[in-house]
């Protein structure tokens, strides 16, 4: 006899937030079991390692179970959240035990449509499913017992598999440590980095004696105590999401490409006289208008004079890669990290519209609301050391560009103008470039526009 339920227990999975992501950090809960969700509706937010995403759930509902607590990496694909969906379609509940062999069916999505995440198409490779885990076949004890008897071993008792993430299962593996012997201190009971370390490190620090015949009843050597560290004056933060993904892509940059970097001191006082008058200009009205803006306007100008220093190196197929296109990096510092998102097109933008997709991207950084997307594609970068009141720096080259220019503190300084020592407005530009594509009188060129454009800055008219 078969019996029909009346609602359907959805299983959302944890998506591929970023092209080619494997795993993710749930970093807030919007709803709790019981909370009533709509089609649409942002249940949590994650972290991965370009940004942080807020995911919306694809089925009207009332959630069942959260399956992970916050501050949780989770694989994608995983399921993280169970909603009953009212009035979804029945399943046939037999009454008959099914064969222990047979794996559970797959959850149909809801007919003509598939999850999606706001500001995301459904990627082409989505419509592959990972299966569930059915319960695992068993062998039948007989069968055991002979393979068991055929390997010289007495039949034993099938253990149950300790849990832990794979990367602590590699680290295990690593270091020798048998995870069965360890008693895990994670939630649900797993075995955690931590654990692995504690496991091992006895072992590692256990010193080796070698018996004599003269010393037959010696006692045994007791390992001395391992110091652990000072929590009262250390801090240990675990290194995952932006930042992780970050320090890999500036260690990868830094021994890939042959970085070169170039000074020079520019007298900025008419282009922070433009800067005055451009925020009292109506076209300006609302905008954010500030040195940067003049600066990432030289910037393009530059690149327009000199199109060659707007390319990428590419290692396999041994090329050039000369972009007629200028994707404006702005690197932002945020709770999470440095990230670098870029302004699309920004060589066809005029300056209120420049300035404009500025404010954009400063304050969604700032919210810390950045898509992966936004970070993608970049072809040249600019970095504000001077808000830190830092004179300049030697800027890492964003990996798959060519050329990122440093921008330092403005300060008023003596320097020379029309013969005379005066006060005037001074910063300093660096400007690190790929020295396989761009050579030193190139990237001088495009250093020197730069400079020439803010200390007269009536160019950008005569320029552009």
């Amino acid at each position: 006899m078969t019996t029909m339920t009346e609602t359907s227990v959805r299983e959302f999975k944890m998506p591929d937030v970023g092209e080619g992501l494997t795993e993710a950090e749930i970093l807030k809960w919007y709803v709790q079991p019981g909370d009533s969700v709509t089609d649409g509706q942002v249940v949590c937010e994650v972290e991965t390692a370009k940004a942080a995403v807020e995911l919306p759930i694809p089925y009207d509902g009332v959630v069942r179970a959260l399956h992970f607590p916050e501050g949780t990496t989770v694989d994608v694909g995983t399921a993280i959240i169970a909603v009953d969906v009212a009035g979804g379609a029945p399943e046939p509940v037999k009454a008959e035990p099914a064969a222990p062999a047979e794996a559970p069916a797959q959850e149909p999505e809801p007919e003509g449509r598939k999850p999606v995440l706001v500001g995301y198409g459904v990627a082409t490779s989505a419509t592959k499913r990972r299966p569930r885990k059915g319960p695992e076949v068993s062998v039948p004890a007989p069968a055991q017992a002979i393979q068991s008897e055929l390997n010289g071993h007495a039949p034993v008792a099938e253990k149950p598999r300790p849990l832990a993430k794979p990367p602590v299962r590699k680290l295990a593996k690593d270091l020798g440590v048998d995870l069965d012997t360890i008693t895990p201190s994670g939630p649900d009971g797993i075995i955690t980095r931590e654990d692995v370390h504690a496991a091992a490190t006895p072992k590692q620090a256990e010193p080796v004696t070698v018996p004599t015949a003269a010393a037959p009843t010696a006692a045994p050597v007791i390992p001395a105590p391992v110091a652990s560290y000072d929590t009262a004056r250390e801090t240990r933060i675990p290194v995952k999401g932006v930042r992780k993904a970050t320090a890999a892509a500036m260690v990868g940059s830094a021994f890939t490409a042959p970085h070169v970097t170039e000074f020079v001191a520019v007298d900025v006082t008419r282009t922070m006289k433009l800067v005055e008058e451009l925020k009292q200009d109506k076209e300006f009205q609302g905008l954010r208008v500030n040195p940067l803006l003049l600066i990432a306007k030289a910037l393009l100008v530059a690149i327009k004079r000199n199109p060659d220093i707007n390319a990428s190196w590419d290692e396999a197929n041994q090329e050039i890669v000369q972009k007629h296109y200028v994707n404006l990096g702005i690197a932002a510092a945020t709770p999470r990290g440095l990230i670098v998102p870029n302004i699309k097109d920004a060589h066809g933008k005029t300056l209120p519209q420049l300035a404009e997709a500025l404010g954009e991207l400063v304050a969604t950084a700032r919210e810390g609301k950045t898509s992966p997307a936004a970070m993608q594609g970049g072809t040249v970068t600019i970095t504000n050391v001077g808000v830190f009141g830092v004179d300049t720096g030697t800027p890492i080259l964003n990996p798959g560009e060519s050329a990122i220019l440093a921008v330092g503190a403005i300060k008023l300084q003596p320097w020379v103008h029309k013969g005379k020592v005066k006060p005037r407005q001074v910063t300093t530009l660096a400007l690190s470039f790929d020295h396989r594509l761009v050579d030193g009188e190139l990237g001088s060129k495009v250093l020197a526009d730069v400079a020439a454009i803010l200390e007269q800055p009536k160019r950008l008219i005569t320029w552009a």
